[in-house]
């Protein structure tokens, strides 16, 4: 795994460019797992690895697993072994003005096994752009959060029951700038956000598990983060690795980022991912939650 104390001595590098500053190389690299669904209703799996340049490896295909259209917005999926040496896939996604739980089950190949199971948790998520689940899990704890942004600004946050029923925990306005965010840390007492905004900044958001629901703002970089409008990290360390996708472009980067501390937060530029980024909805492919642990801040 890759240590992030390789980033030591490394400065601010541009969100645009793929140069990198500092000649550090891992002997061995973390890897983060991008999954995507497009127009038509497949789900894709690549593992990228921070290598410099990165690399990105086709992992699977699975098809139908969506009709025609498929999901505009989705949270990270879980992915188990499942049934016939297979596995289950497990997450949330926005159709049309619904939000739905959706799981399906895949043989070895990670083709479809009997049919995809749908469950509607409401409507109204037409006017929201962001979504995403923090399950923490430890020997003797289990909470899960559900956050939202919705297009003015405010930020929701529910809380899951044992049943599996949402409950509204707190909102909080001020957001309305904020263009994508991606979840760098949870623990039991809080959970943390990475953010960018149409204006470049790049921002954490800290976020306690109590209420009333109180966000704590921290500046990252002040410029030359507005051209993304996906983030991804996964857990690499103390630190996370962290995708950027300009859907416009079709373009996208790697990045690993330190342990966050404000604008002394280090962040090394790996380079352009190879291949096209195109319209699709971007996700991360994780794992059982005991064991898919982010210590970003």
């Amino acid at each position: 795994m890759l240590s992030l104390t390789l980033l030591a001595g490394l400065g601010a590098t541009s969100a645009a460019g793929a140069a990198t500053e500092g000649s550090a190389t891992p002997a061995v690299a973390c890897s983060l797992s991008l999954g995507s669904s497009g127009s038509l209703g497949k789900h894709v799996r690549q593992e990228i690895r921070a290598t410099v340049p990165p690399s990105v490896t086709p992992t699977w295909t699975t098809e139908h697993v969506y009709t025609a259209g498929g999901p505009w917005m989705s949270s990270r999926f879980q992915y188990a072994p499942g049934p016939a040496s297979g596995g289950h896939a497990d997450g949330w996604v926005a159709v049309g003005d619904g939000m739905y739980r959706s799981q399906y089950d895949t043989d070895e190949n990670q083709q479809l096994v009997g049919r995809p199971v749908y469950r509607r948790i409401g409507g109204g998520w037409g006017m929201f752009h962001t979504f995403e689940e923090s399950q923490y899990v430890d020997d003797s704890f289990d909470r899960t959060n559900e956050y939202a942004l919705r297009n003015d600004g405010t930020l929701f946050r529910w809380t899951v029951d044992a049943k599996g029923a949402w409950h509204k925990s707190g909102t909080a306005p001020g957001f309305f700038a904020v263009k994508a965010m991606a979840l760098i840390s949870r623990t039991r007492t809080y959970d943390t956000f990475l953010a960018n905004t149409r204006g470049g900044a790049l921002y954490t958001i800290h976020i306690p598990t109590k209420l009333p629901l109180k966000p704590v703002v921290k500046v990252v970089r002040r410029s030359t983060w507005q051209g993304f409008d996906t983030l991804i990290a996964q857990g690499c360390g103390k630190g996370v690795l962290l995708v950027g996708i300009n859907r416009d472009t079709q373009v996208a980067y790697l990045y690993a980022v330190g342990h966050a501390n404000g604008t002394a937060t280090l962040i090394q530029n790996r380079g352009k991912l190879p291949g096209s980024f195109g319209p699709a909805t971007y996700f991360r492919w994780g794992y059982v939650s005991d064991t898919d642990q982010f210590s970003g801040e």
